[in-house]
């Protein structure tokens, strides 16, 4: 057996930011996330004007409940959609005008369901160049609140940051939701604004979000359930075992899911109160939904040919506009590999196969490589055509995976 120490969330610490820029004195944030992402939101709080001090087991937030301090700032969001998206939203609750953009990857991503409901709720929001991405600027006196729509069918990060945005208003939001993906990360963000002194009121689709703000406190993130999916799924390739600590039963995020897929798939699964371990067994094929679960889906294509019958991934459209589209480029690696793939609108299917060792084409998606990094487990000489792009999440992926490897073969 071997013990995986993974990396803070990048969902949680991102929220935790957020929630501690907008909270009432001085947030602790431990063991959060250092990678690009979450630099590069702590980078654009401090360039909002938000007191952010890092040290390196903690960061602590000054908050200013009034809003952004910096009127006229410059917001460059690196790669990152939590950044994109939830910083926006956050500058609306201040006086001021604040001007964003985003890296050629993060331009190309959708903020039109977020940006159309900001707009509804009476901010001023302006797309530079082409509507409902970025660059843009946000004009805003505040915002009163009341009651708006939104579609969160391709992302439910627009739901967070209107959910984030709610305890700031004067009156507080009635959001009506017409679609929801990737749930748990709003059951996530619902958690985590209740350490923080907001309670959300729920009812079917409507989320009932009181005015008042937040109130600042000591807050632990938890690790990163996406990054331990690889070394999950690196257990089940290998009949390896394999324990992820401070990952259990009380675990916020969704996508620990990702080992009952396994356990669907074959594996044995032990989930308990503050950890979790998977082990190995043969791979079986078959048909599972990751909708809810859909950022480990890059994961579970990388290693399926490995399966002893087809396995069919099914409901993960969103994939397609994540980084780059997943879901093809999950495809058309598998496919230079020599293994039979065959696609829909919103479902992969993948045959077993013997995948030979390529380049993969990364499209600068740190899931990419990680994904397929747990398959060259068992395609030695498996190359990356950049092996960097893991930076956004898990800089240190590359050390810790291959010392993972070691140990595996000593």
């Amino acid at each position: 057996m071997s013990l995986v120490e993974i990396p803070g969330s990048k969902s949680v610490t991102a929220r935790a930011l957020f929630l501690a820029a907008a909270a009432d004195g001085v947030t602790t944030l431990s063991r959060p996330l250092v990678s690009d992402d979450t630099e590069g939101f702590a980078e654009g709080l401090r360039t909002l004007g938000y007191d952010v001090l890092r040290e390196p087991a903690a960061w602590r937030i000054t908050g200013r409940p009034q809003g952004p301090g910096a009127d006229g700032a410059e917001v460059f969001c690196r790669d990152g959609a939590t950044t994109a998206r939830f910083l926006p939203a956050l500058v609306a609750a201040g006086r001021g005008t604040f001007h964003f953009d985003a890296s050629a990857q993060m331009r190309r991503r959708p903020l039109a369901p977020l940006t159309g409901a900001l707009r509804d709720l009476g901010v001023e929001v302006t797309h530079h160049e082409r509507e409902g991405h970025h660059p843009l600027s946000v004009r805003t006196g505040g915002v009163e609140g009341g009651e708006v729509v939104l579609d969160a069918g391709l992302s439910s990060q627009y739901l967070t940051a209107l959910l984030l945005l709610g305890p700031l208003t004067r009156t507080g939001l009635r959001i009506r939701v017409t679609d929801l993906v990737s749930a748990p990360y709003v059951e996530i963000t619902l958690a985590m604004m209740r350490s923080f002194g907001v309670e959300v009121r729920r009812t079917g689709d409507v989320f009932e979000v009181p005015a008042g703000g937040y109130t600042a406190t000591a807050y632990p993130v938890e690790p990163d359930a996406s990054t331990a999916s690889y070394f999950f799924a690196a257990a089940a390739l290998t009949g390896r075992t394999v324990t992820v600590p401070g990952l259990g039963r009380g675990a916020l995020q969704g996508d620990l899911r990702f080992v009952e897929v396994l356990e669907r798939l074959g594996a044995e699964v032990q989930i308990g109160a503050d950890a979790t371990t998977v082990t190995g067994r043969e791979l079986r094929g078959g048909t599972v939904h990751m909708r809810d679960i859909s950022d480990t889906m890059p994961t579970l294509a990388a290693i399926a040919p490995f399966a002893a019958a087809p396995i069919r991934i099914e409901d993960v459209y969103n994939t397609r506009v994540k980084e780059c589209d997943r879901l093809e480029a999950c495809a058309q690696n598998l496919r230079r590999q020599g293994v039979d793939v065959a696609t829909g609108r919103d479902w992969i299917e993948i045959r077993p196969g013997t995948p030979k060792a390529v380049e993969i084409e990364t499209h600068g998606d740190h899931r990419i490589v990680m994904s397929f990094a747990v398959a060259g487990l068992r395609t030695p000489g498996t190359t990356f055509d950049d092996p960097g792009c893991v930076r956004k999440t898990f800089p240190g992926f590359h050390q810790a995976f291959a010392a993972w490897a070691r140990q595996h073969e000593g």
